[in-house]
């Protein structure tokens, strides 16, 4: 399998009245045409990792790296202007709630038209033709109604269906996807990444799928990369999620409930300070 991205000692802190905080420590990992899942606790460095990759780390945060290099590029020497240039077309990031990601005045349709007109020369008839596509591709049964409705008209589950139909609408190599489930009911969630897994398959993308879902990530993704404290303390194959050695992920797979199972309250964590070391 031809290496797609690969992470290389990537850290990431920011600058603060009291000093440095290092959101990111030491990480390293490589992506083929693949499904990777990131999991972890809030704050553990997943987003932060997704938004290294993406470009879109805040101004005055400090960025560094031994590699970060996407298909022969190393994104730590791109200009701005090649970075923007990339980011929608080659490298595209879905995410968590479509009420803060869609623009509230354009109508959807409006907006995936934008998206793939700022990477690619298309006319106004043949990008409406496509936006049209990729709507009826992530499963939205009236493509035409959709096109022309605000973000406010539609519910959660299409306003994020519209959200990944804008993100792949240019036909990036690589997807992001920061919980992309994770403000949807459990029916929805199951709908979405069912539309992602099949579209990663026809297109030949790789993906970074990020989540706090243990369960969601061990079912959806080839392989798993558990975050603790801007690190990675583990990483395996999702089919052996539940064979899991480090004390942390052994934690967080005791917490999640088990149907049948007299377990009030719930197990918390014992964190070590090694963890973080």
């Amino acid at each position: 399998m031809s290496t797609l991205l690969q992470v290389e000692d990537l850290r990431v802190s920011f600058p603060t009245r009291t000093g440095l905080v290092q959101a990111v420590r030491g990480v390293s990992f490589s992506l083929g045409k693949e499904r990777l899942g990131i999991v972890g606790e809030s704050g553990s460095g997943k987003s932060q990792t997704g938004r290294a990759i993406m470009g879109l780390t805040a101004e005055h945060a400090q960025i560094t790296a031994k590699k970060l290099d996407f298909n022969g590029i190393d994104l730590l020497k791109v200009s701005t202007a090649e970075r923007r240039a990339m980011r929608g077309k080659r490298i595209a990031m879905i995410l968590q709630d479509p009420k803060y990601s869609l623009n509230p005045v354009m109508t959807i349709g409006r907006q995936i038209v934008e998206a793939l007109r700022a990477h690619e020369p298309v006319g106004g008839a043949e990008a409406r033709r496509r936006a049209l596509e990729m709507l009826a591709a992530v499963q939205i049964r009236d493509p035409e109604r959709v096109f022309n409705l605000y973000p406010h008209e539609v519910s959660g589950g299409m306003g994020q269906r519209a959200m990944i139909a804008m993100m792949l609408v240019a036909g990036p190599e690589l997807l992001i996807a920061d919980e992309p489930t994770s403000a949807l009911d459990v029916t929805v969630q199951l709908e979405v990444l069912g539309i992602l897994n099949r579209l990663v398959a026809e297109r030949g993308m790789g993906l970074i799928f990020v989540s706090h879902d243990l369960r969601l990530v061990s079912s959806f993704c080839d392989r798993v990369i558990v975050m603790y404290a801007g690190r990675i303390v583990e990483e395996l194959p999702a089919s052996r999620l539940t064979e899991a050695e480090h004390p942390y992920t052994r934690g967080l797979l005791n917490c999640m409930p088990k149907i049948g199972a007299d377990r009030h309250p719930l197990p918390v964590l014992d964190r070590k300070p090694e963890w973080a070391l």
